[in-house]
């Protein structure tokens, strides 16, 4: 078994996996890099180009595991896309958005290279995507009838309860089986359930690390955190001001909503309007209706009517009064040009006003600017935003989507592979991993392969 790192830095980037196993060839995700922009931002196709690639089997639809799937079927156009059912329902959205933005960012901020691939190159390649129930095993090499005959290696997908449609992967081979994390999360979140990975055994584990250089705080639980929450947002809307909570319009959003409509029919917030964007919207309606498909709580949860949701139109928020309103705006960075954005900059000099972290933020964004800023600091927060004091409250709650660093090793020993690969984190957080797993289980081989290299196992 050969396999190809081939995201571009060593950081949380554009994730992608070549995995050469019985003669075939397998790509796990296809991403862009958050903090990346045009072709730099891309998992590095040309390390296998002229490789047989005979599938593309897509993790989950969050823009650094399937960003660039279109750029990578121009590089192998024979492969066919395999993915959960529920991401197949999401998928072509997601893509349809990225030329959104991507022209906006050449239009705004003169990057030539955008858009990567036009609607009509969706378009264009949606016939190729399937979309498969968890654990069903399928051959994904069978389809090339130049080389029919020979048996193919399977793949089975699993429930990684990070957002919906999430997987894990395990890939069988004649002799061998390899196990892919993707994003994964071990622990109930409002609205899904904890990953099923239950009885997962393979030789090869490729394992995320995004919280290894973290750890929940002694006595820390969810409920506390969701507690701490609503504490906090219902004393800003006493005191009138509004709140800000930047969210990744995939997940987060619907969890954020989720968890609010949960308060209010509790009482322990009022029942008032939530403002979101119009893309969290798309997403929240598709959690919506295939609730009947999601391994979730509360499934007779439909959001769109247990809250009253006003989507936020371009130009509306520069006039809107700040007075105690709640935000759910993407992007959860608060990347430049977008709602949260935007949203940050009227509220930032404002005391009364309050951004509310429900995830992670990468340190180089505006959301890891201003989650660094002290009261009263002034700071750079973005390009366009220029120069801001923080006078607003800022708090982090502990929200996440993804495994904690001890559920991940205990995950490991569960697993028992012969060599575990760690990949989807920073140096710090992959290192903890390859110190916890040699101390743990020491006749386990520990692999960090950088960018574009290749790794035989």
């Amino acid at each position: 078994m050969r396999i190809t790192n081939l995201n571009p830095d060593t950081d949380i980037g554009a994730s992608g996996w070549f995995v050469e196993l019985d003669g075939r060839g397998l790509l796990m995700d296809a991403g862009t890099h958050p903090k990346r922009e045009g072709h730099a931002g891309l998992p590095l196709y040309r390390q296998i180009q002229g490789k047989e690639v005979d599938a593309i089997a897509i993790s989950h639809c969050h823009h650094d595991h399937v960003g660039s799937l279109p750029v990578a079927l121009r590089y192998f156009p024979g492969a066919h896309v395999l993915m959960t059912e529920l991401s197949y329902f999401l998928v072509e959205r997601v893509l349809h958005n990225s030329v959104n933005v991507m022209t906006r960012q050449r239009d705004e901020l003169g990057i030539l290279e955008y858009p990567l691939y036009s609607h009509d190159e969706v378009d264009d390649i949606a016939p190729l995507f399937q979309g498969f129930k968890y654990n069903r095993e399928i051959d994904w090499a069978n389809h090339d009838t130049a080389r029919a005959g020979a048996p193919s290696p399977t793949l089975e997908f699993f429930d990684a309860g990070h957002a919906l449609g999430s997987a894990g992967m395990l890939v069988r081979g004649k002799r061998e089986t390899l196990f892919y994390t993707g994003d994964v999360c071990f622990h109930e979140q409002t609205i899904l359930k904890s990953a099923r990975f239950d009885g997962v055994s393979a030789d090869v584990l490729i394992m995320e690390t995004t919280r290894g250089d973290r750890s929940p705080p002694p006595g820390y639980t969810r409920e506390r955190e969701v507690d701490r929450l609503s504490e906090a947002i219902r004393r800003v809307l006493e005191r009138r001001g509004s709140v800000l909570i930047p969210t990744f319009a995939l997940g987060r959003t619907q969890e954020i909503l989720a968890l609010l409509a949960c308060l209010m029919q509790e009482g322990k917030l009022p029942r008032q309007p939530v403002y979101i964007g119009g893309l969290g919207r798309v997403f929240t309606e598709i959690y919506d209706l295939e609730s009947h498909r999601t391994h979730r709580n509360l499934p007779d949860l439909q959001l769109h009517e247990a809250l009253n949701l006003i989507v936020l139109e371009k130009g509306q928020m520069e006039n809107m009064r700040l007075n105690g309103r709640l935000f759910v705006l993407t992007a959860g960075m608060m990347t430049e040009k977008t709602a949260a954005h935007e949203m940050a900059l009227r509220m930032i000099g404002d005391e009364r006003m309050a951004i509310f972290f429900v995830g992670y933020a990468d340190p180089d964004t505006p959301a890891g600017r201003l989650r660094a800023a002290k009261p009263g600091e002034t700071f750079l927060f973005s390009a366009s935003g220029g120069e801001v004091t923080r006078n607003c409250e800022v708090q982090e709650f502990d929200l996440t989507g993804h495994a904690n660093r001890e559920e991940l090793l205990e995950f490991v020993g569960r697993v028992s592979p012969r060599a575990v690969l760690l990949g989807h984190g920073g140096e710090q957080a992959r290192q903890w991993f390859e110190d916890a797993i040699r101390a743990r289980y020491p006749t386990m081989k520990i692999l960090q392969p950088g960018p574009g290299e290749t790794v035989e196992v």
